[in-house]
């Protein structure tokens, strides 16, 4: 069973996310921070972190810098609710982009596809 790491502020987004990807069997741990996304990081197995890119306080693009940095195996997929964060290029070091939306089919098909592309699969 992959384990994915949902990092992002907003209690109610990780709900829904954790739902989703759960029903799909996937197993989901949460992150509401740059310190507890760390935490996890260093202490589990994680297959690939879906992450948000505003965090209150702190910028996701600098976690998603940090993770490829530290944990290079580990894919990425950013979420966000602002497109222009695409045209960043700190975004481009992220396997996958998407925009959040009421729709979580666009999340599960690119999880999917990069834990496949990774050699991930369930």
């Amino acid at each position: 069973m992959n384990r994915i790491l949902v990092v992002d502020d907003e209690p109610n987004v990780r709900l829904v996310y954790k739902e989703v990807l759960g029903d799909e069997g996937y197993e989901v741990l949460e992150a509401e921070s740059v310190k507890e996304t760390f935490d996890i990081l260093n202490r589990e197995a994680i297959d690939l972190v879906v992450l948000d890119i505003k965090l209150r306080s702190e910028s996701g693009l600098d976690v998603l810098q940090r993770i490829t940095k530290e944990f290079s195996n580990i894919p990425v997929v950013l979420c966000s609710a602002y497109v222009s964060f695409q045209n960043d290029y700190t975004s481009w070091l992220a396997d996958s982009y998407i925009v959040k939306s009421s729709n979580p089919e666009e999340l599960l098909k690119e999880v999917k596809r990069v834990l496949s592309k990774r050699g991930k699969t369930k």
